[in-house]
């Protein structure tokens, strides 16, 4: 399913925690974060709409690589004698360098959310925020996962409400762990109506739970999601209409 049908289905099922579960209040900003915890799972993507996002300043990395590259280039020609240790220092320099050049696309982007992951936990751990250091490990270590694998399981969704229950008590914003939770699974049931499924129980099963509605990139499927985000919005404003007192 694509990432605009995720992000809306996400958005959706925002509104329906705010407006049908009791204790839970309406916020946008519940609403803005079930959307982006519906965005999550496909972190395992380089090329999916969060990720994107996230490693917005991809290039960052690269110019890194070349920071490093002449900082090294530089400490060998002033500091080191000539001998082996000196042409080690010029070797590396051009290693990283060439890294540095050579990092495209899909590569430079998991290096991108590596190091936003990496920032992040270590933000978590000068603040004392477990809840920030745990979303950055899984911002981190996700774009090394194969698709549809590890973040597209039940355990992934565990963690990640699990997260949004320590922000909550840190935060003392009440529903967070609501909001991410059913975002983050609202994902999963829409890329089971895809022929691929998900494979919720993995490593335990191997089986993927699928509805083959969609094909996905298809016009037709296009056109199903589509049709499937009306529909799950009209079936919410509903419920929530008719759960008012008037």
């Amino acid at each position: 399913m694509r990432g605009s049908s995720h992000l809306a289905i996400g958005l959706i099922t925002g509104v329906a925690v705010g407006g049908l579960v009791a204790g839970v209040p309406f916020s946008p900003a519940g609403i803005a974060l079930a959307g982006f915890s519906a965005l999550a799972p496909d972190l395992d993507h380089p090329g999916s709409r969060l990720s994107k996002r996230l490693s917005f300043s991809q290039n960052y990395v690269r110019f890194a690589f070349a920071l490093i590259a002449l900082g090294l280039a530089g400490y060998t020609h002033y500091m080191l004698p000539q001998g082996p240790d000196r042409r080690m220092g010029f070797t590396a320099a051009l290693a990283f360098g060439l890294i540095g050049v050579a990092m495209q696309g899909g590569s430079a982007r998991k290096l991108a959310l590596m190091f936003t992951g990496a920032c992040t936990v270590l933000a978590g751990l000068y603040f004392g925020f477990l809840w920030l250091s745990l979303l950055g490990i899984f911002v981190a270590l996700a774009p090394y996962t194969s698709h549809r694998t590890w973040t597209h399981t039940l355990w992934a969704t565990l963690l990640w409400t699990y997260i949004g229950y320590l922000a909550n008590n840190t935060l003392g914003w009440h529903g967070v762990a609501h909001f991410a939770g059913a975002g983050y699974a609202s994902h999963l049931v829409a890329d089971s109506l895809t022929k691929a499924g998900v494979k919720w129980f993995m490593p335990l099963s191997d089986y993927a739970f699928k509805i083959p509605l969609i094909r996905t990139g298809s016009t037709a499927g296009n056109l199903l999601e589509v049709g499937i985000c009306v529909g799950y919005a009209a079936l919410v404003l509903v419920l929530i209409v008719a759960r008012m007192q008037f």
